[in-house]
């Protein structure tokens, strides 16, 4: 079985946007993959292309084939020259303005969920301090009570 690697495409007459797939050559484009390892979006400024690095080295070193705009879309990406024994092979994808690549939005998730455990944590400590403050006060006050309560009875007695 011939494996491809290619664009299967997705989208409205005019605005398409495709994902980069690992099919069986004899498919049809738009057919069953067996992996999908990207997406790309060539109408946004600058497109946008996303591919799982570490995925498309696999599929390559196995034997699978890049169509002429995958190879092309992996020589923007790195993994092409990788895949070819280039050390100082690097992405040269285009991050739009304003926004973070994947791997900053992963950190930035990733540190925001830190921080939310660090928070919930920093809470769940003040209230066991404060539970734990409020049951000694109710425990100092519970002998104080049972005294005055003690005392009116022994008057009583009296």
């Amino acid at each position: 079985m011939a494996v491809k690697i290619r664009l299967k495409r997705f989208g409205k007459k005019k605005a398409p946007f495709y994902r980069v797939i690992v099919i069986d050559g004899r498919a049809k484009r738009d057919g069953r993959a067996i992996e999908e390892i990207g997406k790309y979006h060539p109408l946004s400024n600058p497109s946008f292309i996303d591919i799982n690095s570490e995925r498309a080295q696999y599929w390559l070193s196995v034997g699978a084939q890049p169509s002429d705009q995958v190879r092309k879309l992996l020589e923007l990406t790195g993994d092409w020259g990788q895949y070819k024994g280039d050390k100082d092979a690097k992405s040269t994808v285009e991050v739009p303005a304003g926004k973070a690549s994947a791997d900053d939005q992963i950190k930035a998730s990733a540190d925001a969920a830190e921080k939310l455990k660090a928070d919930k944590a920093a809470a769940d400590e003040k209230a066991k301090k404060e539970a734990e403050e409020a049951a000694k006060a109710e425990a100092a006050a519970e002998p104080a009570a049972d005294e005055s309560a003690e005392q009116p009875a022994e008057a009583e007695e009296k």
